[in-house]
C-alpha cells in the first residue's frame, strides 16, 4: 500500500512507524521546516527546549513504549514535581494531599469537599456516565459554589474563556482521573513526571529516522495543496500549489487541524464537514523567558487570580537543571485565548509589557535586567473546546472518501491533547487504514475469482 501522511507531528510519525513496520510504502509531508508539531524545539543556551512545555505521566503508556522501542528508554527520567497555586499574591504548594488542607483562600469545609470530590472521581472509570453533562453544575453540587468560584471556575475560564460554563464533565473527569494515575502508591504519594533527557525533540528525531530506516520518505517544508480523489476513492495528493507535483496514493492520512483539512479536501461529505465545523479551537499561546536567576521554586504554578493574563507559569528549571540551558533559568507563561485576544497580534515586547506586573506577583523582585532571552509561540489550533455535547460532534477517523483518514486532536476523547494520545491515535488510524486496504484487496480478489468462474 502506498500511503501519504500529511503532517509530521507526533501522531503522523507514529502512524508512519506502524505502517513502515508492516512493510507499506510511506511518505510523510510536513509543511513547516521541522518535524514535531507542538513538540518541536528551539535552542536555549545550547540546549533544546519544546516550544510548548511538555512532560508525561506514568499513565502515558503509548509514549513510554515508543521511547523504549526506539532505544531512548535509559534517558527517560521520572522527577518529583513541584506544583503550586498562586492566589491573592501568595503561593500555596500542592505537592501532597495535606497541602490542600492548608489552602487558605477557601474555607476548611470547601477544602475537604475538594479533596473528597477528587477521590471520588479517581475511582470512577466509567467516563461515559458523564457524557452530555456540564462540569460546572457537578462541581457546584459536590464541591460547592466557593470551590467553583475560587478554584475550578477560574481554571476553566482561563483555559476555555467564555465557554467555561459549557465545558464537558467528561473532560473534567479526565483531568482528575489521569492526574491521580500519575501517582503510583496512592493518594499520599508524591507525583512524578517524566521527561526525556535532552528534550522530547530527540524522540521526534528518532521517530523520523526510524521511518526512513524502514524505507519511508520524510520531507519538511513540503505543504500538501490538495487531496485528490476519483469516484469517492482517494488517488493521491498534490504538493505545493495548484500546479504542484502529484503523488499517487492508495491511502492518505491527514493529521492537520480540521479547518486546514477541510480546505485541502474539496469534495468532503457535507455531514463530515458539519462535524468539522462544529468544533472550535482556542489559541494556545506561550511566552518564554530565559532568566539569569530563578523566578520561583515551583515547577507548575497555577494562577487563580481572574485578572491575570496567563493561567500557568511553568518553571522548566525547577524540573530540569539550568546547566541544560547554559545556566539560564527558563519559564513558560501559558494561556489559552479566543481569536480576538490581544496576544494573537502582539510580539514579545508587547506581551512582556502586559505580563510584567503579573510576573511580579510570583516574585516581587523580578526585573527586566534578569532577562537573557524571550520568545513567543502561538498555535491557532491549540485546544479544542470540549463542550458538554462534544461527543456528538467528533468526526470519525474514516472520512467517507475511501482511503482518506483524519487523525487530529479533536478526536482525542475523553482524554485531553498530549503526546501520548497523539501517538495512540496515530497507531489507531494506521491500523484502520491497513484493515480497510486488506478488505479492499480481499473484495477485489473475490470479484476476480467470481468473474473467472463465469467464463466459458
Amino acid at each position: 500500500m502506498k500511503v501519504v501522511i500529511i503532517g509530521g507531528g507526533i501522531g503522523g510519525l507514529a502512524a508512519g512507524l506502524d505502517l513502515t513496520r508492516a512493510g507499506h510504502e510511506v511518505r510523510i509531508y510536513e509543511a513547516s521546516d521541522v518535524l514535531g508539531g507542538q513538540v518541536r524545539t528551539f535552542e536555549v543556551g545550547g540546549g533544546r527546549l519544546e516550544i510548548f512545555y511538555h512532560h508525561i505521566f506514568h499513565s502515558d503508556t503509548f509514549v513510554t513504549e515508543t521511547v523504549n522501542e526506539l532505544g531512548l528508554g535509559n534517558d527517560l527520567e521520572w522527577i518529583e514535581s513541584k506544583v503550586g497555586f498562586l492566589s491573592e499574591g501568595r503561593i500555596y504548594p500542592f505537592v501532597g494531599a495535606l497541602d490542600l488542607l492548608r489552602f487558605k483562600p477557601v474555607s476548611l469545609l470547601t477544602r475537604v469537599r475538594l479533596g473528597l470530590a477528587a477521590l471520588y472521581l479517581r475511582r470512577q472509570s466509567d467516563w461515559k456516565r458523564y457524557e452530555g453533562k456540564r462540569a460546572k453544575p457537578w462541581i457546584e453540587r459536590y464541591v460547592g459554589r466557593e470551590g467553583y468560584n475560587r478554584v475550578w471556575g477560574p481554571l476553566l475560564r482561563a483555559k476555555f474563556g467564555d465557554h467555561a460554563d459549557d465545558i464537558s464533565m467528561t473532560w473534567f473527569w479526565g483531568k482528575i482521573y489521569l492526574r491521580f494515575a500519575s501517582r503510583p502508591g496512592g493518594l499520599f504519594a508524591r507525583e512524578k513526571l517524566g521527561y526525556l533527557r535532552g528534550s522530547f525533540g530527540r524522540l521526534v528525531d528518532r521517530m523520523g529516522e526510524a521511518v526512513e530506516e524502514r524505507g519511508g520518505i520524510v520531507r519538511t517544508s513540503c505543504p500538501v495543496h490538495e487531496v485528490l480523489s476519483k469516484d469517492n476513492r482517494v488517488t493521491g495528493v498534490r504538493l505545493g500549489g495548484p500546479d504542484g507535483e502529484v503523488v499517487p496514493a492508495d491511502a492518505v492520512i491527514a493529521t492537520t487541524p480540521s479547518q486546514i483539512f477541510e480546505r485541502t479536501v474539496p469534495n468532503l461529505d457535507p455531514e463530515y464537514v458539519r462535524r468539522l465545523d462544529s468544533i472550535d479551537y482556542q489559541w494556545a499561546t506561550v511566552f518564554v523567558l530565559a532568566l539569569d536567576r530563578p523566578l520561583s521554586s515551583t515547577y507548575w504554578l497555577t494562577i487563580t487570580d481572574p485578572d491575570c493574563p496567563f493561567v500557568v507559569a511553568i518553571e522548566q528549571t525547577s524540573f530540569r537543571s539550568p546547566s541544560e540551558y547554559g545556566g539560564q533559568h527558563v519559564v513558560y507563561f501559558s494561556n489559552y485565548t479566543d481569536p480576538g485576544d490581544p496576544i494573537v497580534d502582539e510580539n514579545e515586547e508587547q506581551v512582556l509589557d502586559r505580563y510584567e506586573a503579573y510576573i511580579r506577583r510570583i516574585n516581587p523582585a523580578f526585573d527586566r535586567s534578569w532577562i537573557k532571552g524571550k520568545w513567543l509561540f502561538k498555535d491557532r489550533a491549540g485546544q479544542p473546546i470540549v463542550h458538554y455535547r462534544y461527543h456528538e460532534s467528533i468526526p470519525p477517523l474514516a472520512t467517507g472518501i475511501e482511503g482518506l483518514y483524519l487523525a487530529n486532536t479533536t478526536q482525542i476523547y475523553p482524554e485531553d491533547r498530549g503526546q501520548n494520545y497523539s501517538i495512540r491515535i496515530g497507531k489507531q488510524v494506521a491500523k484502520l487504514a491497513m484493515e480497510d486496504y486488506g478488505a479492499r484487496l480481499g473484495a477485489a480478489h473475490a470479484h476476480s475469482e467470481e468473474e473467472a468462474s463465469t467464463q466459458p
